[in-house]
């Protein structure tokens, strides 16, 4: 006859992540805050000195930025001044420039250490709520130490993600609390954000439909939810809004093209994460492993965000930061059914990674940046502060450095030939531009031909030689007077004789 299980092996098998606590949970006190607010503050800051060490990190700051200026110049977004992106973070950056000018992003940088503490905050609130004040403090602290796992020119620019994050986060903390109208506000502003942030709609729709939801919740949530989006439609133009938020990146989101490139690149950056969360994996396998987890909206929060990395086929490097917030809280709930040792190894893990990051952020040079420099140096010394020029290429931030209007609304030749991060297989050309593009790029260049058309694809497959449009338009007018490392500087033909 065989024995019965003993009772240590019924409590494995019992075993459960905990879930939100059901007993009435008093107000925090001042005193936990108080002490945790000061520690968290000086974590952010420190996690995010590597974004202070340059002017700027990546491509996206730099078109942040050149659209931010235009829009002071009179711009008008999605017309003028166009993107495939919502337009909260443009709007963020023009109000800085706004108040404290725009020749340095070091208000932007500034701001994205407050995202990053304010994203911390509320998930040691979300984890203290449900497993108590040790719980917090973990969770605030593995969110600041993982979040610069990965590449620092993904890691550090005051990016659309690092924007999207708190917002995010707030959703989830106002739907575990059952504020269901800012749950959706929250929710409209990460999409606002970009527009991945709107995946969190999954678990917070979880966890309404859990709580049995009453009529008036869920028009609480699809009031709080819509209202900021037809807002932010309206103040641009609902059409233009549409087209570039939603509707007009077909082409963009296609996998074809590159296939091998990018889909090393998504094990890449994914290898970098798993480095970078070396602390906290080993508890959530080890604990699924042996237990029945519960939590299901945080592995909703985590799969919602694991496909809004997948979505689009690209797979930046700051696309994985959006997976951070879901994987702190899965990290420290895993934490709370294995011994406090294990708690304090995967800090210590994370914090030996994160001193990691930070060195490769402080010391790793910058090439890219330096030519951009370099061409904004020479772009200045061949042009006045009221000529408009073109730089053909990926690197907008060009035009920021220089000082200089661009001629076209369309600030990258991604926008014109498809082209983007790599991809150079056969979906890249004229006929993959965004639809229209090619007849406002040829109006713009009637009224206002540029003084100066710096052609820096060196190479890549949207030369001008492979882009009828623009090779004619060069023949027609310009000649190349300069060869900056690769680079090609065209001057207009009338311009030279004055």
């Amino acid at each position: 006859m065989l024995a019965a299980p003993s009772t240590s092996l019924r409590s494995v098998r019992d075993l459960r992540v905990p879930g939100p606590r059901k007993e009435y949970v008093p107000e925090p006190s001042a005193a936990y805050w108080v002490r945790l607010l000061p520690l968290l503050a000086a974590l952010a800051c420190v996690t995010r000195l590597p974004s202070f060490r340059w002017p700027l990190w990546n491509p996206d700051e730099g078109y942040l930025a050149v659209q931010a200026r235009m829009l002071a110049d009179g711009g008008e977004l999605y017309e003028t001044v166009v993107d495939r992106k919502p337009p909260l973070v443009p709007w963020l950056y023009a109000g800085a420039f706004a108040l404290f000018g725009d020749s340095s992003l070091l208000p932007l940088k500034v701001l994205a250490v407050a995202a990053q503490l304010l994203t911390a905050v509320l998930l040691a609130s979300l984890a203290r709520r449900r497993w108590g004040d040790g719980a917090g403090r973990t969770a605030g602290v593995l969110y600041l130490l993982i979040s610069v796992g990965l590449n620092p020119e993904d890691a550090q620019a005051a990016s659309f993600e690092v924007f999207t994050l708190p917002c995010t986060a707030a959703a989830m903390w106002c739907a575990d609390r059952r504020r269901w109208g800012a749950a959706g506000a929250a929710v409209a502003c990460a999409f606002l954000a970009k527009q991945t942030g709107g995946a969190v709609l999954l678990p917070v729709v979880w966890l309404l439909w859990r709580g049995g939801p009453a009529r008036r919740d869920v028009l609480r949530l699809g009031a709080g939810l819509c209202a900021p989006v037809l807002a932010a439609a309206a103040l641009t133009t609902p059409s233009g809004f549409l087209f570039w938020t939603v509707t007009g990146s077909g082409a963009y989101a296609s996998f074809t093209g590159s296939e091998l490139h990018v889909l090393a690149r998504g094990l890449v950056n994914a290898a970098v994460l798993a480095t970078a969360c070396a602390g906290i994996l080993p508890p959530v396998v080890r604990v699924l492993r042996i237990a029945r987890t519960g939590a299901a909206e945080l592995w909703l929060w985590l799969a919602s965000s694991l496909a809004a990395v997948l979505l689009g086929f690209h797979f930046f490097g700051h696309y994985y930061l959006q997976l951070i917030p879901p994987l702190a809280l899965l990290g420290t709930a895993a934490l709370q059914t294995l011994p406090r040792e294990r708690t304090t190894r995967a800090v210590a893990t994370s914090g030996c990674a994160c001193a990691l990051f930070l060195a490769w952020g402080l010391l790793a040079p910058r090439p890219e940046l330096a030519h951009a420099t370099r061409l904004a140096e020479t772009v200045r010394a061949h042009t006045g502060p009221q000529d408009r020029v073109l730089l053909w290429g990926i690197h907008p931030e060009g035009y920021w450095l220089a000082d200089r209007t661009p001629a076209s609304r369309f600030l990258t030749a991604g926008l014109l030939t498809n082209y983007s991060g790599g991809r150079n297989g056969p979906q890249v050309g004229e006929k993959y531009a965004v639809q229209g593009a090619w007849p406002a790029f040829r109006e713009e260049w009637r009224a206002h031909p540029p003084t100066l058309v710096v052609d820096d694809s060196r190479g890549k497959p949207y030369a001008p030689a492979r882009v009828p449009s623009l090779r004619r338009a060069l023949a027609a007018g310009y000649e190349p007077v300069l060869w900056v490392e690769g680079a090609v500087v065209y001057e207009r033909v009338d311009q030279r004789a004055r």
